[in-house]
């Protein structure tokens, strides 16, 4: 077992050997980023909760088999990936309007506004990618994972992902318009 008992490590492997307070533990650590992600992959509060609650269940399930032989949190992120790219194949992305509140007055209310309707032009842009460079595109941006931490979560080669994120900046490109540099 690792020797840091507050590692990820040592707390799924306490898990497997039935300490139920050790997964509580990684739950707390984890739980918002994991959410951060499948949220942003998806789009929506309830898929992102869904995907969410199954990924721990597959951890505490896979939790009597765990080995570090990588970091937990790269091994974490394998299971949201797959369970992010499992998901898109069963549903498609549904684009919402969005209707802004009735404006406020105050003059910050028109940068606020603004940055809504980034927000949701960006949103149904990534919508558009296939779910592979979506998952590329959500991990490199959004949580500043490196290459080589997005191909072991993706269980792909470096180089893939290179291809994915240049494919997938392309898209948004050509979506969201050249004069705009999100990515």
């Amino acid at each position: 077992m690792p020797d840091c008992p507050d590692s990820d490590e040592f707390l799924l492997q306490a898990t497997g050997q039935g300490d139920l307070a050790a997964f509580s533990r990684i739950v707390e650590h984890h739980q918002t980023w994991a959410w951060r992600v499948a949220y942003r992959f998806t789009g929506n509060e309830e898929d992102a909760s869904d995907i969410v609650q199954e990924a721990f269940l597959r951890l505490l399930d896979a939790s009597g088999r765990y080995r570090p032989t990588a970091k937990f949190r790269t091994y974490f992120h394998q299971i949201i990936s797959r369970l992010c790219l499992d998901q898109a194949k069963r549903k498609q992305p549904l684009l919402l309007e969005t209707v802004p509140d009735t404006p406020d007055p105050s003059p910050d209310t028109t940068n606020t506004m603004m940055r809504q309707e980034t927000a949701i032009a960006v949103r149904a842009a990534l919508d558009t990618l296939p779910p592979n460079q979506r998952m590329a595109i959500v991990l490199r941006y959004y949580e500043n994972l490196g290459y080589e931490q997005i191909a072991s979560a993706m269980e792909t080669t470096t180089k893939a992902v290179e291809r994915l994120l240049a494919r997938g900046r392309e898209r948004l490109r050509d979506v969201l318009g050249s004069k705009e540099n999100f990515f």
